[in-house]
């Protein structure tokens, strides 16, 4: 393509998690250079060290949970900062890991919390862990405890904030009782024999939107066509994450210091066509979705997963949001999709 050279480079913030996949595969596999375009990747912790970034002014995008958007659009932590999200990068992805020091025949998929809790001797609540107050695993965890007779406010439960690389250590010391994150987070407890899975996010929620592709609007309002081109990139990314025949590329991609930088036995665990949940249930297909359908589109569909989760995890209050259109912009998305020569 014969397009101007950005003046600066982008600032483009990711998680350690499999689904910074098609970041690392546009960096790596040359398709932000096909669209000319020159992108400097920052490694964060967490979705709060991602949130700071933009708040300060130091990133001008981001892979991201799409409860961030809400946060900087409207205010709810700091001063409001002007965000789009002009497309999804994936859609599932998440599970929820116990401490194998929780009596898997007792709890089973959730539907033994009730009587498990009657028999908490800890001076400490139950005690789970969640990625981000606004994150998509928030609003997993309750719905998971709720399906099984646990409400919101419960004193019996107390729900704690971590950045996803910290999950599993934390819960091998004995301070978490279990976590929901991404891959390949519950894989590392999984395998180490330290933990198991009651459910994984696609039994919870199925085909819930996962991570967002986060724009400042600043740099959108200086940039626009430069920004086209970077989501056009990232839509193409997309397709190759789900490619079964590129599975082993990826895992040997996010094996590296500067994406994951775990074992390939792990990442593997986490990208097989089923996943194993460490008690003797391996029946999950598409367990995290890159591509296809609308799983990239930002719909209102998806936006009210993302509002009605929140509500009913008490997050945010009912009429606390305006217009959404603005943020989660379809828009950019049809453009972006033209260019990248796929059919909308």
């Amino acid at each position: 393509m014969n397009m101007t050279s950005p003046q600066r480079p982008i600032r483009l913030g990711y998680v350690p998690l499999n689904d910074c996949a098609p970041i690392a595969v546009a960096q790596e596999m040359g398709l932000f250079a096909k669209y000319d375009l020159n992108v400097v990747l920052s490694r964060q912790p967490g979705w709060t060290s991602v949130l700071d970034m933009f708040y300060h002014g130091q990133l001008d995008a981001a892979q991201s949970i799409a409860g961030l958007a809400l946060v900087l659009a409207m205010g709810f932590q700091q001063e409001k900062r002007e965000v789009t999200v002009p497309l999804y990068l994936s859609s599932q992805g998440n599970a929820i890991t116990l401490s194998n020091k929780l009596p898997v025949e007792i709890i089973g998929d959730g539907k033994g919390l009730v009587a498990m809790l009657k028999q908490w001797k800890h001076a400490r609540p139950f005690t789970l862990a969640a990625t981000h107050r606004y994150s998509s695993h928030h609003i997993l965890l309750h719905q998971w405890l709720s399906r099984h007779g646990i409400q919101v406010g419960d004193p019996r439960v107390d729900i704690i904030f971590l950045p996803p690389p910290v999950m599993a250590r934390t819960l091998r010391s004995g301070h978490i009782d279990g976590y929901c994150v991404g891959e390949p987070w519950n894989s590392d407890t999984i395998l180490t024999g330290d933990g198991w899975c009651p459910a994984v996010s696609s039994d919870v929620s199925f085909g819930h939107p996962e991570k967002v592709f986060l724009l400042s609007n600043e740099y959108l309002q200086q940039n626009r066509h430069e920004a086209i081109r970077l989501c056009a990139a990232l839509l193409e990314a997309c397709k190759v994450c789900q490619d079964p025949d590129r599975r082993e590329e990826l895992i040997d991609l996010l094996a590296r210091p500067k994406y994951i930088g775990v074992s390939k036995n792990i990442l593997r665990h986490g990208w097989n066509q089923s996943f194993d949940y460490g008690n003797g249930k391996n029946d999950v297909e598409n367990f995290q979705i890159f591509s296809g359908g609308d799983v990239n589109r930002p719909t209102t569909d998806k936006t009210s997963w993302l509002i009605s989760g929140l509500r009913n995890a008490g997050v945010i209050r009912e009429g606390s949001l305006s217009s959404l259109t603005k943020i989660f912009r379809e828009d950019l998305y049809i453009e972006a999709m033209r260019l990248s020569g796929v059919a909308v």
